[in-house]
Parts: C-alpha cells; structure tokens; sequence
C-alpha cells in the first residue's frame, strides 16, 4: 500500500539534512537512508514489525507511538518508524537510524 513518508519532528529531519553535508560516511547514510524511504513510500509496512512489550519507553514517552517497525540497512545500519493512517492514507514517520550496536543497546539486546 502506498504511503506517504514524513519524519517525526524536526530534529529528525535537521539530522537527515545534515548527513547530506557530512562526512563521506555520513553522505553513504544518507544515500541509503533515501532507498529506504523510497521502499517505504511503495510499502511503509516492508519492514518489520517490533513487538509492543519491546517499543522503547523512550519512545513511547517521546512520541506515544502504539507500533514500531524496523527497516534494516545495508552497512548494519537500522531504520526506525511508526505508522500511522485513517483506513485510507498510510504515512510511516521515520524516527531515527542508527547503528546496529546503538540498536543492540536501546532495545537491551
């Protein structure tokens, strides 16, 4: 199902931004971060879905999300988003890639 993709707040927007002016490996996330969200446009629910007792408490009290999913990326890299509709518009916001060592240790893995 086609969705609309959007960032969650403005920081995560600022950083998206700033990684396109960044280092070399910043510039790579970037690239990689855009296919991303170009397969989430086509599909937002192609990732996969984290289970509700694993959605970070930081999240949940940031952005009181009541679903997570986890897009993975190439370089061991991991996308994370919401997604959120009305039955008829599916729009995943995207709230933060990271590292699968920072992911490792947010989700307590």
């Amino acid at each position: 199902m086609k969705a609309s993709v959007y960032f969650i707040d403005d920081d995560a927007k600022q950083a998206f931004l700033a990684l396109d002016i960044g280092r070399a490996e910043d510039q790579d996330i970037h690239g990689l971060l855009n296919e991303a969200f170009d397969r989430l446009a086509a599909d937002a629910f192609c990732g996969t879905q984290v289970p509700k007792r694993l959605i970070p408490k930081t999240y949940l009290a940031k952005y009181g999300i009541d679903n997570l999913w986890k897009y993975n990326l190439k370089r061991n890299w991991r996308l994370m988003y919401t997604v959120a509709g009305d039955g008829t518009t599916v729009i995943a916001l995207i709230i933060e890639w990271l590292p699968h060592k920072e992911y490792e240790r947010r989700f307590g893995y």
